[in-house]
């Protein structure tokens, strides 16, 4: 068997967050869906970076946050993810790459520029995400390096990722090489909206492809077509050997080989914006589970990183995740 050489191999969507405060008349009068994430084209994607207020650039991508939250707590990550040879492609490739991440994709010399995520954090700090791909969009099967999925512990993937048919190709063969290898696979579902679009191809990934499942309550819900959180907990008990789902400041339940563990949330000090709250969460618990931690530790320490990561703006933490865990002795 290929030796471990990363804890985890991400794949998901490489964008640049732009990220600006903005109340929900904001969002009414431009059309925008409170809570979600919803795709765009470029006009689009133009108009509304012209009417957003003062704004904080910086990398992000749902799969690409969990991977650099993995790095802050001491894990050895790699990341796929299709970006253009440009000014926003480059400081990607360099945010991801001074983490310590293996970034083996090759960025599209022609095409789409390098795809953005326009947030507007309103008061309450939920964030409404309006997304353009762009080269995002073109990751392919021949982007994924079978080297290095085999010499992960797990393949995490983002939900989104769905939306297109090249990037789900470059998951199912990804998935494919990780358990020929005997390695885990793992899904976020991303977002209720993304679980409407999807959601039957979400059940059988669940039952058949998947180890670890990642997803919110309105994730979960919506998978299982209920407004039963238990009703949805039990079946998701049949489908996937492990899942990890959060439920704001309740916490999270944490299912593993049947047996059901309830985590206390973090309590944090003020919501600044909940930008990567989920991606953390699964940072941090994908980091306990190839250390070997038990369910509860893994869930103790997502909470802990998504906690950091609401603590302000942006959706990578700002202070060593790792320094953390051992103040509270869960490193």
């Amino acid at each position: 068997m290929t030796e471990v050489k990363y804890d985890v191999a991400g794949i998901g969507n490489a964008l640049v967050d732009v990220i600006s405060n903005a109340d929900d008349t904001f969002l009414i009068a431009n059309g925008i869906e409170k809570g979600g994430m919803t795709l765009i084209d470029d006009r689009r994607a133009d108009e509304l970076y012209g009417k957003m207020g003062a704004a904080v650039e910086m990398s992000g991508g749902s799969c690409a946050n969990t991977i650099a939250g993995l790095a802050s707590l001491g894990g050895k990550g790699a990341f796929f993810g299709k970006v253009k040879k440009d000014q926003l492609g480059e400081v990607f490739i360099h945010d991801i790459k001074s983490l310590g991440v293996h970034f083996p994709a090759a960025p599209a010399t022609s095409g789409a520029p390098t795809g953005r995520c326009l947030i507007i954090v309103t008061p309450d700090a939920q964030r409404s995400m309006s997304t353009y791909l762009g080269a995002a969009q073109k990751l392919t099967a021949d982007d994924i390096d079978e080297d290095t999925i085999r010499a992960s512990a797990v393949t995490y993937m983002e939900g989104y990722l769905w939306d297109e048919p090249g990037a789900k190709q470059a998951f199912l063969k990804a998935a494919k090489i990780a358990r020929e290898a005997g390695r885990l696979v793992s899904l976020t579902l991303s977002d209720s909206f993304c679980v409407g679009r999807f959601r039957d191809e979400f059940r059988r990934l669940a039952k058949d492809e998947v180890d670890l499942l990642f997803a919110n309550e309105a994730e979960i819900l919506s998978l299982y077509e209920t407004d039963v959180f238990d009703e949805a907990l039990q079946q998701i008990r049949k489908d996937c050997r492990f899942a990890a789902l959060t439920r704001s400041e309740q916490g999270s339940v944490i299912v593993a080989n049947g047996e059901v563990h309830v985590v206390d949330a973090e309590k944090v000090s003020k919501v600044v914006d909940t930008t990567g709250a989920g991606d953390l969460f699964a940072a941090g618990f994908l980091y306990g589970l190839t250390r070997g931690k038990d369910p509860v530790t893994c869930g103790r320490l997502g909470a802990l990183a998504a906690a950091e990561v609401i603590s302000h703006y942006g959706p990578r933490p700002q202070v060593s995740l790792a320094e953390l865990a051992k103040a509270k002795g869960l490193a």
